[in-house]
């Protein structure tokens, strides 16, 4: 959540220079007694060097001579041309509202741009069961904000199709990415995708309501009349699968930013998987209540949180990679789960994450610890690994949060950690507002086959080694069906497991491998 806005001013200056300098080595033979000297041999013609070929230039974009034709009556600008390293696009504004459902094509030398706010369908309020207009995003799309305050949202009662492949994802991204101008430490060059679901949610808009139904709605963070909220725990607001969301997080107003992906009241029907989000200026995910699960979730870069949580959400996380940026106070927590205040509303959060692979390399961040729980929330970790040698790496704040089970407030109990394995500072584990560190180290140790002292052998930054598989892995399905039994801790068993591969894009945080292209260049085909 954005307890702290952020804006940043990079200011990138570089010198490079380079000195070649060739040497050869003189053969010497030291003289001795019986020495026979034979006549030198005529020597063999050095051949002539191969030329080194010329490296094949990159693929150019030719633009499209026009915007493609979509169904329905709300149609494309054509905004002329856009120019980058990779070439040259046909500039497809989207309209500020889709009425009807509408596909959008992939189609050679076209790139589609956000103009501003763009609303999929209206708002059909929390009480509706019907869905309205769909947005369908073919594979291989790109998607950029034209302005730090375009964003896209959903409307409750309506549903996106972006559904990718592992080689042709779809990338929602900023205008300085496809101009050049973004690096490995851009961020916060538009706002980011929202999702508006009917699913149950606590802290209401209206005084008196009660949470968890169609009287509570609420505002999605950095927006207006962006609600969310309602009765419906299976709700649907589509599918996001194959996706890269690159720098987003652009500051509507003070303190008040988007993340890369919010899906605000989303029920359980909503399916994401298979998500990259890069150096979001805010949290890579924030998730508003609702009820919808997640699979295989990549973070790079994120300023703020990786993952952040509240207002009732329940739902379970598998297969997380998330590495924050090296240097400086870039990145807080891994996770940052609930808030103070109104802590026994029901729905009370229950979450569930498992095998996850977080490194926070800094050694600074407003939370100060890797994992920061709260706010009365239940949660349950499972086959982690935390990175965090400058952090401590647990902090659980508030006596509610490690209060016993209790049916009547929704309350699961303290929260629990299953085969975790930690590499924190001196001082692992934090307790505040009525939490002691002492507290916080037994609810860690009373679970099962859980370290503090966890000496990394990852290869790649994020890949188990020796170490890793060598680990005890807990049956996360005993928790929820949600979850698939695996053999191993982390996000990746191994150098064979490249789930992460191709829908992905690399920087100088993490690499995914020759498949994936950079997050600061636009794929060409």
């Amino acid at each position: 959540m954005a307890a702290f806005a952020r804006v940043r001013m990079v200011m990138l200056s570089g010198v490079a220079c380079s000195i070649l300098a060739a040497c050869g080595a003189d053969g010497v033979a030291s003289p001795g007694e019986g020495v026979i000297v034979i006549p030198a041999p005529t020597p063999t013609p050095t051949p002539t060097p191969t030329p080194t070929p010329t490296p094949t230039p990159p693929s150019t974009v030719t633009p499209a001579a026009n915007c493609p034709t979509i169904a329905g009556p709300d149609q494309l600008s054509d905004l002329g041309t856009i120019t980058g390293p990779q070439g040259t696009w046909r500039n497809c504004g989207f309209p500020s509202r889709f009425t009807a459902t509408t596909a959008i094509p992939k189609v050679p030398g076209v790139i589609y741009s956000l103009p501003g706010r763009v609303d999929v369908g209206t708002d059909q309020g929390a009480a509706s069961t019907n869905t309205v207009v769909t947005l369908t995003i073919d594979p291989g799309v790109t998607i950029f904000g034209a302005t730090g305050v375009s964003f896209l949202a959903v409307n409750r009662g309506n549903r996106i199709d972006a559904v990718g492949t592992p080689t042709q994802p779809i990338i929602f991204t900023g205008r300085g990415n496809v101009v050049g101008s973004a690096n490995d430490q851009t961020s916060q060059l538009w706002g980011g995708v929202v999702l508006l679901g009917r699913a149950p949610i606590t802290d209401c808009l209206a005084p008196g309501a009660t949470p968890g139904t169609v009287a509570c709605e609420r505002d999605t963070e950095g927006t207006s009349n962006a609600l969310y909220g309602g009765a419906q725990p299976a709700d649907n607001s589509g599918r996001m699968s194959y996706v890269q969301i690159r720098y987003s997080g652009f500051i509507l107003s003070a303190n008040s930013e988007l993340q890369g992906l919010t899906p605000s009241g989303t029920g359980s029907g909503t399916q994401i998987d298979h998500i990259h989000i890069h150096n979001s200026s805010d949290d890579g995910v924030e998730v508003f209540g609702g009820r919808t699960n997640f699979k295989h979730l990549v973070f790079t870069g994120i300023d703020d949180d990786a993952f952040d949580s509240d207002v009732g959400w329940k739902g379970n996380v598998q297969y997380m990679i998330a590495v924050h940026r090296e240097g400086g106070a870039i990145g807080d927590s891994m996770m940052e789960i609930d808030s103070n205040g109104n802590e026994d509303a029901v729905p009370r959060q229950n979450g569930a994450i498992s095998n996850f692979t977080f490194i926070n390399r800094n050694n600074a961040g407003p939370n100060g610890v890797a994992l920061l729980i709260r706010g009365g929330a239940d949660y349950t970790f499972m086959n982690g690994l935390i990175v965090a040698p400058g952090f401590r790496c647990i902090g659980i704040n508030s006596a509610t949060t490690i209060g016993a089970a209790n049916p009547a407030l929704d309350k699961v109990g303290p929260p629990r950690f299953h085969s975790v394995s930690m590499q924190c500072n001196s001082q692992p584990f934090r307790g505040t507002s009525g939490v002691t560190d002492a507290q916080v180290q037994a609810i860690f140790e009373g679970g099962t086959n859980n370290r503090v002292n966890y000496v990394p052998s990852l290869t790649n930054v994020f890949i188990n080694g020796a170490t890793e598989t060598g680990f005890t892995p807990f049956d996360a399905k005993t928790v929820n069906a949600f979850f698939d039994t695996t053999a191993y801790v982390g996000a990746v068993r191994d150098a064979n497991d490249t789930w992460y591969q191709g829908w992905t894009c690399n920087s100088s945080t993490a690499n995914f491998g020759t498949a994936s292209g950079n997050c600061s260049a636009i794929p060409t085909t």
